[in-house]
Protein backbone atom coordinates (compact mmCIF):
# COMPACT_ATOMS: atom_id res chain seq x y z
CA UNK A 1 0.00 0.00 0.00
CA UNK A 2 1.25 3.42 -0.83
CA UNK A 3 1.15 6.32 1.58
CA UNK A 4 -1.59 8.01 -0.46
CA UNK A 5 -3.80 4.91 -0.30
CA UNK A 6 -3.27 4.55 3.44
CA UNK A 7 -4.14 8.19 4.10
CA UNK A 8 -7.28 7.93 1.92
CA UNK A 9 -8.33 4.79 3.80
CA UNK A 10 -7.69 6.50 7.15
CA UNK A 11 -9.75 9.52 6.08
CA UNK A 12 -12.65 7.27 5.00
CA UNK A 13 -12.55 5.39 8.31
CA UNK A 14 -12.49 8.69 10.21
CA UNK A 15 -15.43 10.10 8.24
CA UNK A 16 -17.42 6.89 8.72
CA UNK A 17 -16.73 6.89 12.48
CA UNK A 18 -17.82 10.52 12.84
CA UNK A 19 -21.00 9.85 10.83
CA UNK A 20 -21.88 6.78 12.93
CA UNK A 21 -21.25 8.61 16.22
CA UNK A 22 -23.33 11.61 15.07
CA UNK A 23 -26.22 9.41 13.97
CA UNK A 24 -26.13 7.40 17.21
CA UNK A 25 -26.14 10.62 19.25
CA UNK A 26 -29.16 12.00 17.38
CA UNK A 27 -31.06 8.74 17.81
CA UNK A 28 -30.24 8.68 21.53
CA UNK A 29 -31.32 12.31 22.10
CA UNK A 30 -34.64 11.78 20.32
CA UNK A 31 -35.28 8.39 21.99
CA UNK A 32 -34.41 9.56 25.52
CA UNK A 33 -34.75 13.37 25.56
CA UNK A 34 -33.24 15.18 28.54
CA UNK A 35 -35.68 17.08 30.79
CA UNK A 36 -34.43 20.41 29.45
CA UNK A 37 -35.88 19.52 26.04
CA UNK A 38 -39.31 18.82 27.51
CA UNK A 39 -39.96 21.97 29.58
CA UNK A 40 -39.14 25.66 29.51
CA UNK A 41 -37.15 27.33 32.28
CA UNK A 42 -40.42 28.12 34.08
CA UNK A 43 -41.49 24.46 34.06
CA UNK A 44 -44.12 24.77 31.32
CA UNK A 45 -44.08 21.84 28.87
CA UNK A 46 -43.29 22.78 25.27
CA UNK A 47 -46.17 22.62 22.79
CA UNK A 48 -48.70 23.57 25.47
CA UNK A 49 -51.76 24.99 23.75
CA UNK A 50 -52.81 28.55 24.58
CA UNK A 51 -55.46 29.13 27.22
CA UNK A 52 -58.53 31.34 26.86
CA UNK A 53 -58.91 34.45 28.97
CA UNK A 54 -62.40 34.20 30.49
CA UNK A 55 -62.83 37.98 30.63
CA UNK A 56 -62.39 38.81 26.97
CA UNK A 57 -62.04 35.45 25.18
CA UNK A 58 -58.51 36.11 23.86
CA UNK A 59 -56.00 33.28 23.80
CA UNK A 60 -52.98 33.67 26.09
CA UNK A 61 -49.62 31.95 26.04
CA UNK A 62 -49.08 29.82 29.15
CA UNK A 63 -45.46 31.03 29.45
CA UNK A 64 -46.65 34.63 29.70
CA UNK A 65 -49.12 33.64 32.43
CA UNK A 66 -46.39 31.92 34.41
CA UNK A 67 -44.09 34.92 34.09
CA UNK A 68 -46.93 37.24 35.13
CA UNK A 69 -47.75 35.29 38.27
CA UNK A 70 -44.07 34.89 39.16
CA UNK A 71 -43.74 38.68 39.02
CA UNK A 72 -41.33 38.97 36.11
Amino acid sequence: MSARTRSALAARIYVAAVAIISLATLIYVFAFPPPSMQMSAEGVPYFTPPVINPENGESLDVDSLVRHFKGE
